[in-house]
This record gives C-alpha cells, structure tokens and sequence, in this order.
C-alpha cells in the first residue's frame, strides 16, 4: 500500500508559503539560572515539504532540544516558530496538542508502545485526536499503516512478541496512522542491529519518495548519508549550510 500524506489546504494568505512545513525564526531555547543555560542558541531553518533532513551533532549538542521544538513539546523561549504556517505561539496549550496530534508523527529509538496492547491497538492510540473521524475508519487506517510498514500479518501481536525491526515499524506506522505533514524520528535505529537498522531505513527512504518529510537525528554518519540535506548541532548552535532566508 502506497502512503499519501495528509495536505491541508492554505488559506490566502498562507499561499505562497504552503510547501513551508517548518519556519524557524531566531528560534532559541534558555533554561533559567543561576546561570542561564542555552540549550539551543537562536537559529534559523526553513524545512519544506517533502524534504528529508538529518540533524547530527554531538552528545549534549542540543539535538534533542531542537528536535523537542520541531515537536512541540518545548516551547522556544525566543523566536518565531511556524508550523504549516501556523504561529504556533498563538496557539493554547489544547491547541498545541492539538496540532502535534495531527500533523507531526514522531519514531523514538525506545519504541514507546505499550507492552499490553496488540500491535494494532498501539497504532489506534495515535487517533485519537482525530475525532473527525469515525470509529471504523480509524481501525481501517491503523490496519492500512500497519500494512504499509509490512506488518499486515501481525496485527494482533503484542510488543513482547515482536522484534525489535517489528517493534520500530509498528512505531513508524503509529506515527503515520494520522497522516501527518512532518515525521520527526530520533534515533530510530539506535536499538537496532545493523540489518533491521538497514530494513527500518529502507522503508524511510520509501515513504520520502512518496512525499514525507522526515526529520531525523543521528550520530551516526551511514545514517545521517541516507538524508538529502544534513543540519549539524554543535554547543547548541545549528549550523544550515543551504540556509534559506523567507522574506515576510
């Protein structure tokens, strides 16, 4: 089964910036004192649909920070961050959540699926802010990511009973299940060997050839090749080297 991104339609006013997924604007975070900490120095990016990017850097670099923004889970404390060209400052804590829910999909390297819960219960969970739909049509979907990710046959496996290559794409298709317009991955190999590593990145480059736009971060170099355009996070300085600059 081919995957299809979900697409929102841009209001007018949104038009000419409707490939925009991602806009940082001197976008920063600092942790209060005494002293205060910058964990993500102000920085500048502009991801576009459909692009897949690698952030590397090292340990304690900021990576994770960054990656928490993107994800709206942290909220910058400098900047401008627009999310489908959404200011997401404007937003409510319900309307962040919201948002996160519907249009970003997130791979963890430790899986995060409950262990209790079929590979396909896992899945449905990640619906349940699409209240818009149907009970049915979620169970449908859930069954169709779970089928795109090759895992049709194991619906009704419980995590224990999975590998750890069947765990992460049972994760991947949760993250895909609403059809967001970011999939933001953090390591997602890291608990892998090298051959469910490779099987795991092979269905990535699939869903980027069918229109994702992937978000990953990496320390490691094979992985960090596999994306089109690599962002480097040193001291919590992002570093573009195809920066781009969106003039209001």
């Amino acid at each position: 089964m081919r995957f299809t991104p979900r697409r929102r339609s841009p209001s007018s006013d949104e038009a000419a910036q409707s490939d925009i997924v991602i806009e940082f604007r001197e976008v920063g975070l600092t942790y209060p004192g005494p002293p205060p900490v910058a964990a993500l120095h102000p920085c500048d990016l502009v991801v576009r649909r459909g692009e897949y990017i690698t952030v590397v850097g090292p340990s304690g670099s900021g990576k994770s920070t960054f990656l928490n923004i993107a994800g709206l889970l942290d909220n910058p404390t400098t900047g401008t961050y627009r999310m489908d060209g959404i200011d997401t400052a404007s937003l409510s804590d319900a309307g962040r959540t919201a948002l996160r829910g519907q249009r970003i999909g997130f791979v963890f390297q430790a899986f995060h699926l409950l262990p209790h819960r079929s590979a396909l219960e896992n899945v449905l969970l990640a619906t349940l802010y699409r209240k818009d739909l149907p009970r049915h049509e979620r169970r449908v979907r859930a069954e169709n990511a779970l089928r795109t990710v090759g895992l049709g046959h194991r619906l009704h496996a419980v995590p224990t009973r999975l590998s750890g290559g069947e765990r992460q794409r049972v994760a991947i298709a949760r993250a895909l299940v609403a059809r967001p317009s970011l999939l933001l991955c953090d390591e997602p190999t890291g608990n892998l060997d090298s051959a469910t590593a490779d099987t795991v990145l092979a269905l990535l480059d699939t869903l980027h050839s069918q229109g994702m736009t992937i978000l990953l971060i990496t320390h490691d170099p094979a992985v960090s090749a596999r994306g089109r355009r690599t962002v480097v996070i040193r001291d919590g300085m992002l570093e573009d080297p195809s920066h781009e600059v969106i003039t209001a």
